[in-house]
């Protein structure tokens, strides 16, 4: 038993931060892409917390919005991995469920998180960058996720 709850465990923290790696360094690549250099966007992050002053806060800002980004990506895959318990088809197929679960975190972020936190800008749904954003959360943050839930998931198929 002690063996499965250090898994579980391992499957919550390599989870999130796989999750929480790849989403970051897509979201750093396409904000650079459109000019935007990597600690703005971190301070972007930050401004959840901190309001508009995160843009003034220097590295200090940009790195509470980093751990914020990963408490936050451990915190779902914590609660992923907790649902997988009460439902196991969650992990026979994380791929489907990984994707949706990606699907429902954009959703809880863009319109629960943010708009309920101090982010100072509006919430906005342009076409490109919210697909690749929702795309981003599908296969590089939710499958990422159940992956790592299924390999700890003691019934397993």
């Amino acid at each position: 038993m002690a063996h499965v709850q250090r898994s579980e465990w391992w499957a919550v923290l390599v989870g999130g931060l796989a999750g929480g790696t790849l989403d970051i360094l897509f979201a750093i690549s396409f904000a650079g892409f459109n000019g935007m250099p990597p600690m703005r966007l971190l301070q972007s992050v930050g401004s959840g917390v901190l309001g508009p002053d995160a843009y003034t806060g220097g590295s200090v800002s940009a790195a509470l919005g980093l751990l914020l980004h990963f408490s936050i990506a451990i915190a779902f895959a914590g609660i992923f991995l907790l649902v997988s318990r009460r439902l196991p088809v969650l992990v026979y197929r994380p791929i489907v469920f990984g994707g949706l679960f990606g699907v429902g975190v954009f959703l809880i972020m863009r319109l629960v998180v943010l708009p309920l936190s101090a982010f100072p800008h509006p919430i906005s749904f342009r076409p490109l960058a919210t697909t690749l954003d929702l795309l981003s959360h599908i296969f590089l943050f939710g499958i990422p996720i159940a992956l790592a839930a299924r390999e700890a998931s003691p019934r397993r198929p």
